[in-house]
């Protein structure tokens, strides 16, 4: 029998997670880019005011062959996820489930945490969400910059910070697979120069907006779909200004 391809958006509750684990279905991230095709084109479906992490969903499904999707749409994803589930149930002819993740179980955030290319730790932490199995455990290292957010759209935007940089924010809630802890999803470091993320139209901008106005070394950045020229020059100042390393390119 072939494998079940099953979607997920958001992070699924870890009951759910480990019962695909079970039957050994292959897991796609909708909440990624898995085609090369316009985001545009999702606009038939879902308004361009919409955040560019629920257009891509909205892209990938209609392009992915998927035989089921398992869709966040408690306080741990936003309340535009449970329309988005009801336009996916009108797309497509498979089994569309909501989910609202509670769990409160805390597994770690040392990912966040260690010494590693911030590339290479999103994409550590986004695929963690596929699989119920424990943290591996990482040593922690001081940090020298922040990135609190969530998971951008654009990663090519990781590359301007230093490998000595710790994860805050709602990524940090995903590696913890609490992605509905607001306590952990509002810790942040003073001492740390942080940029605070949001993906345009995105509910947590607010968030965002909010502590990096109490923050005493942040940066508030909103980028669409894609990392423009200006984001990026006002990363790589805000981390110079704040005498952060930047990575050898």
């Amino acid at each position: 029998m072939p494998e079940e391809k099953i979607g997920i958006v958001g992070v699924p509750p870890l009951a759910v997670i480990r019962d695909l684990n079970a039957r050994g279905c292959g897991i796609v991230d909708l909440d990624e880019p898995q085609v090369h095709s316009a985001i545009d084109l999702s606009a038939q479906y879902l308004p361009r005011v919409y955040c560019a992490i629920l257009r891509t969903v909205v892209l990938n499904a209609m392009h992915l062959s998927l035989d089921g999707i398992y869709i966040d749409v408690g306080p741990g994803k936003c309340d535009c996820a449970l329309h988005v589930a009801t336009i996916l149930e009108n797309m497509l002819k498979v089994p569309v489930t909501r989910t609202h993740n509670l769990d409160d179980r805390a597994f770690g955030t040392p990912l966040c945490r260690t010494r590693m290319p911030l590339f290479d730790k999103f994409m550590a932490i986004t695929r963690r969400v596929q699989s119920a199995a424990p943290a591996t455990d990482l040593a922690p290292c001081p940090p020298t910059a922040g990135f609190w957010g969530v998971p951008p759209r654009d990663f090519s935007i990781l590359s301007l910070f230093p490998d000595t940089t710790h994860i805050y924010g709602w990524t940090r809630c995903m590696e913890n697979k609490t992605p509905a802890d607001l306590t952990l999803e509002m810790h942040v470091n003073p001492e740390v120069p942080t940029v605070f993320f949001a993906q345009s139209f995105c509910a947590k901008t607010a968030l965002a907006h909010h502590l990096a106005r109490l923050h005493p070394r942040a940066l508030f950045v909103d980028c669409d779909v894609t990392a423009g020229g200006s984001a990026r020059a006002k990363i790589e100042a805000f981390l110079e200004l704040a005498g952060v390393v930047s990575p050898e390119r």
